[in-house]
């Protein structure tokens, strides 16, 4: 009996030392792989969550051209787009954690799929290592320019004084611009008959216009050729600083309601990916950002260049995160 389980012992200990061997040489070989990311000649793919021709997809053909100089391997996008970015999330977070995946993780979008049940997401927020952030688009209130609201004030006490009366767009349920009117809803009393076009701010736009409907809830870079035109006016943004495409134009904040809230475009990998290799990522991104033929590029599409790193986008991923949780419940109201 006894040498039955001294040789048992025996056995466990064997498989023991085995087992930590196993593990040790995994590491070494992660480390080395880390180490000589990228291959010299080994493709990147970076999947984007939406159809070619929309701004997140060009905002991340642009970034791909950057990373491509800055890493001296090929980095190619790969468009697959379905159910707001749900299709590109699902993949990513499947995906090999060697860096050489990498896709598109847009806000509010990854963040709502991953909380809400109805979604059936099979990720979560600790499914994925953020890269950067790349962009934020704010939220703004737009109106025809012979509105009779004038200023954002105009619009909330007419709101609270006709409840659901005042007609506002979205560009779907639980979108970005959704989330920023209901944060104005509960600060304010005020309620807005929100309409809501799923497909994108190309439909919201012309019912603003035809004056169909009040208020054009959207972003920053869907209505300036309106608004240099003179057909619309911007009644505020919700960012914490005025956007250089709208110069005078003030922030919500700046008019009493401290809100913001926006369409934020970053890039992230599996999680597990090896921080050798984020690092490696992150930095050719940051790289990438800085240069003058990006900055020019983003600015010709109106859209709002704004770099953060790992760390920074991981808080402001947390911050987001804690306020939709908190408004999810009333969009399906």
């Amino acid at each position: 009996m006894v040498g039955t389980l001294l040789a048992s012992g025996s056995v466990r200990r064997r498989s023991a030392t085995a087992a930590a061997a196993i593990l040790a040489l995994a590491l070494t070989l992660t480390t080395a792989a880390a180490a000589t990311f990228p291959q010299k000649g080994r493709s990147i793919q970076l999947l984007i969550g939406w159809a070619a021709g929309a701004s997140t997809d060009v905002g991340a053909r642009i970034m791909a051209s950057g990373l491509e100089k800055e890493l001296g391997t090929p980095v190619v996008p790969v468009n697959k787009p379905g159910a707001s970015g749900q299709m590109t999330l699902t993949l990513l977070a499947a995906s090999k954690p060697d860096g050489y995946t990498i896709g598109t993780t847009n806000f509010p979008s990854a963040i709502v799929s991953g909380l809400d049940p109805a979604r059936k997401a099979t990720y979560n927020r600790k499914s994925f290592q953020v890269l950067g952030l790349h962009v934020i688009d704010p939220t703004i209130f737009a109106v025809k320019s012979n509105s009779p609201y004038k200023t954002l004030r105009d619009l909330v006490e007419a709101a609270k004084a006709k409840p659901k009366t005042i007609t506002i767009t979205t560009t779907g349920v639980q979108s970005d611009e959704h989330f920023g009117i209901l944060q104005l809803e509960r600060m304010t009393g005020a309620k807005f008959a929100l309409v809501h076009f799923a497909q994108g701010g190309a439909t919201a736009l012309p019912p603003v216009l035809g004056g169909k409907v009040d208020i054009y809830g959207g972003n920053v870079a869907d209505v300036l050729a309106q608004v240099k035109s003179g057909e619309m006016r911007v009644l505020g943004i919700m960012d914490e600083e005025e956007s250089p495409f709208y110069p005078g134009i003030k922030t919500f904040e700046v008019q009493g309601y401290k809100i913001y809230n926006a369409s934020s475009r970053g890039f992230s990998a599996p999680a597990g990916t090896p921080k050798e290799i984020i690092d490696t990522l992150s930095a050719a991104m940051k790289k990438a950002v800085a240069t003058e033929d990006h900055k020019k590029r983003m600015a010709d599409m109106g859209l709002t260049l704004r770099y953060m790193t790992p760390e920074q986008y991981t808080k402001y991923w947390d911050e987001t995160e804690t306020v939709i949780k908190e408004l999810l419940p009333f969009t399906k109201e």
